[in-house]
């Protein structure tokens, strides 16, 4: 079960017109903050990491944090609704093996 959210503004997230998605975007880029997120987490950033990589204030991180960790339901089936678009288009997704 998702914690529910407890923002209802927020200052870095912005919502973008899209016919399916409804996730947010960084303000003022097509990013969405599931994109830096997992980016964190593939990559194992802390958020000093990622206000380097990313080039962006601490509390855009923290605040794509908070949005990613408390709307997990909405991003694995924006997630799932990606995949089902791509498999119907003939794109084989194979997971990734990663060696240990």
């Amino acid at each position: 079960m998702t914690v529910q959210p407890t923002k209802t503004q927020w200052q870095y997230l912005e919502p973008r017109p899209h016919p399916w998605r409804k996730q947010l975007y960084l303000k003022g880029k097509r990013i969405k903050a599931s994109v830096i997120y997992s980016d964190m987490i593939v990559n194992e950033m802390t958020e000093a990491d990622a206000v380097y990589n990313w080039d962006l204030p601490l509390e855009a991180i923290q605040e794509i944090i908070e949005y990613c960790q408390t709307h997990q339901d909405l991003l694995q089936s924006e997630a799932q609704e990606e995949r089902r678009r791509l498999e119907a288009k003939g794109v084989v997704l194979v997971p990734k093996i990663i060696a240990r």
